[in-house]
């Protein structure tokens, strides 16, 4: 699984629009829809953010590990 659709699944599964999540994190609704439709990749401080935010680890966000 790659990185959009593991972002999706963990968004969807908290019970979290982008909206929501965007206010949560404070990480834009844009740079959230970009990442879920595979049209960017977050930057390595994002991925420790979103990492943290869900608690899971960064080799889960990016699929490396089930």
């Amino acid at each position: 699984m790659e990185f959009a659709s593991i972002l999706k699944e963990l968004r969807k599964s908290h019970g979290l629009s982008q909206m929501a999540l965007a206010k949560q994190t404070g990480i834009s609704q844009s740079a959230i829809a970009k990442w879920e439709l595979g049209k960017t990749e977050p930057t390595a401080t994002s991925l420790i953010y979103l990492a943290k935010f869900f608690n899971e680890s960064v080799d889960y966000l990016l699929g490396l590990q089930s």
